[in-house]
């Protein structure tokens, strides 16, 4: 497994715990806020890591022209598109 994708699923576990975290505080009755803190926090992980994998499907495409041109041009278009509509 590359390093990009260890750290990726080492950001999912992380996103994955704060998760369980915020249901625990859920059932414990925290605090409204407190829950919309921890669930900003999660969205701001989900985003990092939606970039990350952005981004390394841009290297890749950038890294490996030699690749179906058209292929890698939808490739980049796409990942693109997932920039902009963040």
């Amino acid at each position: 497994m590359g390093t990009c994708n260890k750290n990726i699923l080492n950001r999912l576990k992380r996103a994955e715990g704060q998760m369980r975290g915020i249901q625990k505080m859920i059932e414990e009755e925290k605090e409204c806020i407190d829950v919309i803190t921890q669930l900003s926090a999660v969205r701001s992980s989900v985003d990092r890591i939606m970039g990350m994998i952005v981004a390394e499907n841009l290297k890749s495409c950038l890294e490996n022209p030699e690749l179906d041109p058209v292929e890698q041009t939808q490739k980049m278009e796409q990942a693109i598109n997932m920039i902009i509509k963040k």
